[in-house]
């Protein structure tokens, strides 16, 4: 039996971006994956986070936000920062055989009311989920 390769998905806060990536890859890939959020700073798992996910079957109002910190001395075998914020403060997440960077838009900064608020969160999550299908997602068939 092969292990799981470990992935970190890193952001500022681990309150929206790295929460839906954590909920995504977990959903999808878990036959291939174990997988892990955190930030560079603790905060809430934000609510409409929560929501948008449920919209799509997945429940992450369970998580947590946790800090890089409570990983400290545990290995991944890649590290996503999801965030430049994230990225300029660890550009190579200690721990991680290797960092890779691929920034996504803070819904948290939307501003309006709250469809429009919901709706950037919908359009982050779906941005996660189809670089999630490109970069770790199905394996081709031999």
């Amino acid at each position: 039996m092969t292990s799981k390769t470990r992935i970190l998905f890193v952001c500022t806060a681990n309150a929206a971006r790295s929460q839906m990536a954590e909920g995504l890859l977990r959903t999808k890939y878990s036959d291939r994956y174990e997988v892990f959020s955190a930030g560079t700073r603790q905060a809430k798992v934000s609510t409409c986070a929560i929501t948008v996910m449920q919209e799509i079957g997945i429940d992450i109002s369970h998580h947590r936000s946790k800090t890089l910190a409570e990983f400290d001395g545990i290995s991944f075998d890649i590290a996503v920062t999801l965030c430049d914020n994230a990225h300029a403060i660890c550009p190579i997440v200690s721990g991680a055989k290797k960092t890779i960077h691929q920034g996504f838009a803070d819904p948290h900064l939307i501003p309006g009311t709250d469809e429009t608020i919901l709706n950037g969160y919908r359009r982050v999550r779906d941005e996660i989920a189809a670089w999630i299908d490109g970069e770790f997602g199905p394996l081709p068939q031999k």
